[in-house]
C-alpha cells in the first residue's frame, strides 16, 4: 500500500462508518469543513491525540465492516481524525489477519484448516479451491484458509464476514462447502441469527453429571433474561463480594489456592493484591477473551451461553482490585459472544449491577467490550494491552509487569474466562469447599476441550488431578474404536503425550513432572489414520504465521523449523536425519531461552515432543 495516503479521499461510506465510531469532526483539523480560524489555530495537541489513540482499532473495524477492507483513503481519513501518523496505523491494521489491507470479495468465507478440524476431516483446502477458486480475490464470494477459530467440537468451521451497511458476520459450523450457496442467498442481511451456531456439545450435562460447576448454567439458563441468571443464582458472588470487602475477596481467594487458568497458574489472589495496593491511580481490570490457542473453545461456551457470569466476575474484580473502568477484549471471530455479552452488559447496567452505583454499595464500575482482530500474539497479556491502547499487538519487556505498569501504563488486574469465573465459585461455594475439590496444590475443577478422532467431542469440567485416562473414558475413547497414535495436550504450545501416558495427572504439578502442560486445556485425540508430520507442520506454519516478528530467535527461528518439518514431509532430508534432529534440537534451545514472550517460547513444543517420544517417522532417536 502506498502510504501517501492523503493522495485519495475517503468516500462517503468510508467517512461514515469513521464517524459512527469517533463523532463529528470537531474542525477542519479533524476531517470536518474548513473553517477561517482553522488556518490559525489548532486544539489538543500530542497529549489529545495520545488520549484517543485507543480509538484506533475499533475504527479499524468500522471500515472493515462498512466496504470490506481499509482502504487508502479510509485509512488516510482515520488518521486525520486521530491524528497518527499514516505508517503507525497501517502497521497496528496489517497486524490483524481480519483486517484487510488490499480490496477483498463481498462476502469472505475464513475455514479453519488448523490443527483440531485437520485432525477431524482433513485438509479442506482442495474442496474448497475445486468449488470456490484460489484464495483471496474479489468476486462475490471469496475464501482464506484460517487458523483455529474455536468450533473444534464441530469438526470444521467457517467464519462469515459480509460488508456493507447490511453486512455483518456469522459463524457456521460444521462447515459444509456446499452451503456457500446458501450465503449467498441471503442476499440483504447477515448476522449473527442468520446461520445460528448449534448449542456447544457438553456431554455431562446431557447425562446430568451433578459435579459440573462452571458450566452448570450452559443450556439451562435463559442467554438473554438477567432475571433467570439471578434466580439460578446469579450476583450472589458480587453480593458477597461486596459484603466481604476487597481485603475479604482478596482472602478467600488466597485460602482456596485458585491459580490462573491461563497457563502460567499464577496464584489469583497475589495478582489482585498486588494491584489492589498499588497506591498509583486509576487502576484497571481487563477480561483476556481472546482465546486463539488451536484446539480451544471453553470460554467461547462461556461467553455464549453463560454471558452474564463473566460481567459479574469482571465487575467482582473491579471493586476488589479498585479499579472504575474495565475492559472485556474478545476474539473477532466469535459474533454471537459478542452479541450476547453486549447485552449482558446493557442489562445489568439497567438494573444498578454496573455503573455509578453497583449494588448499592456506592462503589462504581462500568466496562466495555472491545473486539480483537484475528491475532494470536493478542492473547499474551502485555500484547492485548498493547492492542487496546491502538497499538501493535507485540508483548512488552517484563518486568514491569501489568500489575505495575499495565493499561494505559497504570496498574492493571489481568485475568482470562475461566479464571474469573472460578471466582464466582470461590465465592458462592466458600474457599474451603473449593480447594477440597482437586489436588493440594492445584485445587477446583478445569475445563478441557476434547476434540479430533474423539467419540464424544465436547467441553469436559473434571477436578483437578483426574487421570487423562479417565478424561478420555469419559469421552467415549478413540472414535470407531480405533488405535489412539497420540494426544495434543495443551494446544499448539502445548506437547504430544503417547498411548503409554494416559495415567498423566490432570494437575499443574503432574503435567510438570511429566514434561507436559495443561496449556488453556486443550486435548486433541488423534487415531492411527492421522499423519502426524502433516499435523507438526501445520503446528510450524501456525507459529510462523502468528509470531509477531518482533524478536529475531522467534521471527527467524519459526521460518527455519516450518523449514526443516516442509523437508521430511517432501522426503528430501535424505541421509542427513541426524542433522535435521540436532537442527531442530538447536531451534528449540534459541526458541526457549531467547524469545521474549510465551509464543516464541513454546512455538517447538508440540515438534520437540514429538521427537522425543518417537512419534515423528524418520526423526526417531536411533533413525
Amino acid at each position: 500500500m502506498d502510504l501517501r495516503v492523503t493522495r485519495v479521499p475517503a468516500t462517503a461510506d468510508e467517512r461514515s462508518a469513521v464517524d459512527a465510531v469517533l463523532g463529528e469532526p470537531e474542525s477542519g483539523w479533524a476531517g470536518g469543513e474548513r473553517a477561517a480560524v482553522d488556518g490559525h489555530v489548532a486544539f489538543g495537541g500530542l497529549r489529545r491525540a495520545e488520549e484517543r489513540r485507543h480509538l484506533l482499532l475499533p475504527a479499524l473495524h468500522a471500515l472493515q465492516d462498512r466496504v470490506g477492507w481499509v482502504s487508502e483513503g479510509g485509512l488516510g481519513y482515520v488518521c486525520t481524525r486521530l491524528d497518527l501518523a499514516p505508517a503507525v496505523a497501517y502497521g497496528v491494521a496489517s497486524a490483524y489477519a481480519l483486517l484487510a489491507t488490499e480490496p477483498a470479495g463481498q462476502v469472505v468465507l475464513h475455514v479453519c484448516d488448523d490443527v483440531a478440524c485437520r485432525a477431524a476431516t482433513g485438509d479442506p483446502a482442495p474442496l474448497l479451491e475445486a468449488n470456490l477458486g484460489p484464495t483471496g480475490g474479489t468476486g462475490p464470494v471469496s475464501w482464506q484458509p484460517s487458523p483455529c477459530l474455536g468450533y473444534c467440537e464441530h469438526g470444521s468451521a467457517a467464519l462469515v464476514l459480509r460488508a456493507g451497511t447490511d453486512g455483518g458476520r456469522a459463524t457456521v459450523a460444521p462447515f459444509d462447502v456446499a452451503r456457500q450457496g446458501e450465503l449467498v442467498a441471503l442476499g440483504d442481511r447477515l448476522d449473527v441469527q442468520a446461520l445460528p451456531t448449534p448449542l456447544a456439545l457438553v456431554p455431562q450435562l446431557e447425562r446430568g453429571d451433578p459435579s459440573v460447576r462452571l458450566l452448570r448454567r450452559v443450556g439451562r439458563v435463559d442467554v438473554a433474561s438477567i432475571d433467570a441468571y439471578r434466580a439460578a443464582g446469579g450476583y450472589e458472588a458480587l453480593r458477597r463480594a461486596v459484603e466481604l470487602g476487597p481485603a475479604g475477596v482478596i482472602a478467600e481467594l488466597k485460602d482456596a489456592k485458585l491459580l490462573g487458568r491461563g497457563g502460567a497458574a499464577f496464584p489469583t489472589g497475589v495478582k489482585w493484591e498486588t494491584v489492589a495496593r498499588n497506591p498509583r491511580r486509576p487502576h484497571y481490570v481487563v477480561a483476556n477473551a481472546d482465546e486463539s490457542e488451536p484446539g480451544t473453545f471453553k470460554d467461547r461456551v462461556l461467553l455464549e451461553h453463560d454471558p452474564f457470569a463473566l460481567v459479574e466476575a469482571l465487575t467482582i474484580a473491579g471493586l476488589t482490585m479498585g479499579a472504575e473502568q474495565g475492559f472485556l477484549y474478545l476474539r473477532g471471530e466469535y459474533p454471537l459472544a459478542e452479541q450476547r455479552l453486549t447485552h449482558a452488559a446493557e442489562a445489568a447496567r439497567r438494573r444498578g449491577l454496573l455503573g455509578e452505583d453497583v449494588m448499592g454499595s456506592g462503589l462504581r464500575f462500568d466496562l466495555e467490550l472491545r473486539r480483537g482482530a484475528g491475532a494470536y500474539i493478542a492473547g499474551e497479556e502485555t500484547a492485548l494491552l498493547n492492542s487496546i491502547e491502538g497499538r501493535r499487538p507485540e508483548p512488552r519487556n517484563k518486568p514491569p509487569f501489568p500489575a505495575d505498569h499495565g493499561l494505559f501504563d497504570r496498574p492493571t488486574g489481568i485475568n482470562n474466562v475461566e479464571t474469573l469465573l472460578c471466582v464466582l465459585d470461590v465465592l458462592t461455594g466458600g474457599s474451603a469447599a473449593f480447594a477440597s475439590t482437586g489436588t493440594p496444590q492445584s485445587t477446583g475443577t478445569r475445563l478441557f476441550c476434547l476434540s479430533g478422532k474423539v467419540a464424544s467431542p465436547g467441553l469436559y469440567e473434571v477436578p483437578l488431578g483426574t487421570s487423562l485416562r479417565s478424561l478420555l473414558e469419559q469421552a467415549g475413547g478413540v472414535a470407531d474404536g480405533r488405535p489412539l497414535q497420540a494426544i495434543l495436550l495443551g494446544g499448539a504450545a502445548g506437547g504430544f503425550v503417547g498411548p503409554d501416558e494416559l495415567d498423566l495427572e490432570l494437575s499443574f504439578e503432574g503435567a510438570r513432572a511429566a514434561g507436559a502442560t495443561l496449556g488453556s486445556g486443550v486435548v486433541v485425540v488423534l487415531d492411527d489414520t492421522v499423519d502426524l508430520t502433516v499435523l507438526l507442520r501445520r503446528i510450524a506454519q501456525f507459529f510462523r504465521d502468528e509470531s509477531c516478528g518482533q524478536c529475531v530467535p522467534c521471527r527467524v527461528g519459526t521460518q527455519r523449523q516450518e523449514e526443516v518439518l516442509a523437508r521430511l514431509l517432501a522426503g528430501r532430508a535424505g541421509g542427513v536425519l541426524a542433522g535435521e534432529r540436532a537442527l531442530l534440537a538447536d531451534l528449540d534451545a534459541v526458541l526457549r531461552d531467547a524469545s521474549i514472550c510465551g509464543l516464541g517460547q513454546t512455538a517447538s513444543a508440540a515438534v520437540t515432543s514429538a521427537v522425543r517420544r518417537g512419534l515423528v517417522a524418520g526423526l526417531q532417536e536411533g533413525s
